[in-house]
């Protein structure tokens, strides 16, 4: 019996130790410590797993358009916050706030997402 005690407790670290990088997954080392806010009008909100996609557009100083993107939290997590499938539409006009990624590409890893109001959205589940 202790044999087998023993060999429960070594699967169960094998496991655990094993499983710490898909805990990980989720760094921010593609982002830089650099904040910024945007103007955006979303072109695309794709409400899906594993992560709800942002595709938005941003008019800089010259008057040129770029094309951003961001990825939020699970479907079910922003569920519990209030979202829906209809929460974001193209067209709908936001403010962005977030760290911009290292590599120069244009995506955000947001921070805070406010509608045209003013109004803040939650971005994980309200407790």
């Amino acid at each position: 019996m202790r044999l087998r005690s023993t060999a429960v407790s070594a699967i169960a670290i094998v496991v655990v130790i094993g499983s710490a990088p898909t805990l990980a997954h989720h760094g921010s080392a593609a982002y830089t410590n650099e904040t910024r806010t945007v103007q955006a009008t979303i072109t695309n909100f794709r409400f899906v797993n594993p992560h709800v996609q942002l595709y938005f557009d941003v008019e800089i100083e010259t008057g040129e358009v770029e094309h951003w993107q961001a990825e939020l939290t699970a479907p079910n997590k922003l569920s519990r916050g209030g979202w829906t499938k209809n929460t974001l539409k193209p067209g709908d006009e936001v403010q962005i706030t977030g760290q911009v990624a290292r590599n120069g590409g244009r995506s955000i890893r947001i921070r805070e997402l406010r509608k045209a109001g003013g109004e803040p959205l939650p971005l994980r589940e309200v407790l």
